[in-house]
């Protein structure tokens, strides 16, 4: 396991409690979407998803017991540091002789143990405590808001995971170019569909909104139907190259082979359904006019 395969463990484990509690708690995960375009949401979802690789990478490095006790001891002073320049909250006497202690204190118990490797990882942590305060500080400011306490770390860990998907998918990518085993690859493939079906679609067909309605019928079906077939195609004929040249991947490269040959298959089907998508279209956009006119 690795600080992010933690991390976006936990932080999905978090979400998806708080998502099932919201109902029986008298609110709605539907209450979530408008919260997530507002700046302080987009900041604790932010940071909250920033400190599982922090923390983790940070604990991994320093070791536990001094990991923790930095990023737990740091947050107050970034907290103090982050409200007086983000709420305008200047900070008292006793704030100053508080963080004093505890500055004197982390540097008496982290300073004889730090060595090189530990150095990184007292840096991480002190990333992690940041993260801590920065998400306090936006959180009291929903709450301020009249946002509820449930709905600031629902919204904040489910949209935390998902701006954690790039990250996972980057990593697991890596993970199988070390180590191509069948587990590695079957781990793979859920981050990979994650990924494309929640951001990567998502953000796709939101480019064919401002289009005109025959570039959203035909040309979207054009790029469904064979662009991205093609782009497969495209990947399989590379690895196919690639594993001609290596004795060892004969079984991907079988494999490989028979994928080819089912994409040749479905791109030969791909004009028929893209003629039949826009014939369709057509004969909706022919009820429509005439109802209109009858209307009329």
């Amino acid at each position: 396991s690795t600080p992010l395969g933690v991390g976006i463990i936990r932080i999905v484990v978090g979400a998806v409690v708080l998502l099932i509690a919201m109902p029986l708690l008298g609110s709605s995960p539907r209450q979530l979407v408008p919260l997530w375009r507002t700046p302080a949401m987009l900041v604790t979802a932010t940071t909250a998803g920033a400190y599982q690789l922090f923390f983790f990478a940070g604990v991994s490095r320093a070791g536990v017991a001094l990991g923790t006790l930095v990023a737990v001891g740091s947050a107050p002073l970034f907290a103090g540091l982050v409200g007086w320049v983000a709420l305008r909250h200047r900070p008292t006497l006793g704030w100053l002789a508080a963080t004093l202690v505890c500055l004197v204190g982390l540097g008496l118990l982290t300073g004889p143990g730090l060595t090189a490797g530990g150095a990184a990882g007292f840096a991480l942590a002190l990333g992690a405590g940041l993260c801590i305060a920065g998400y306090n500080v936006a959180a009291k400011l929903q709450l301020d808001r009249g946002v509820s306490a449930l709905e600031v770390p629902a919204g904040s860990f489910t949209l935390g995971g998902v701006l954690l998907l790039p990250l996972l998918a980057m990593g697991g990518s890596f993970g199988f170019a070390r180590l191509p085993t069948l587990w590695m690859g079957s781990a793979l493939n859920p981050i990979d569909n994650a990924f494309s079906y929640s951001i990567n679609q998502s953000a796709r067909e939101a480019l064919y909104t401002p289009t005109s309605t025959d570039e959203k019928y035909k040309a979207k079906a054009f790029i469904d139907m064979f662009v991205q077939r093609l782009a497969k195609a495209v990947a399989v004929g590379v690895s196919l190259a690639i594993t001609t040249f290596f004795s060892d991947f004969a079984s991907l490269r079988r494999q490989a082979g028979e994928t080819l040959r089912a994409m040749a298959a479905d791109l030969g089907l791909g004009p028929l359904r893209r003629a039949c998508l826009v014939r369709c279209c057509e004969v909706e956009r022919g009820s429509e006019r005439s109802a209109s006119t009858s209307a009329s």
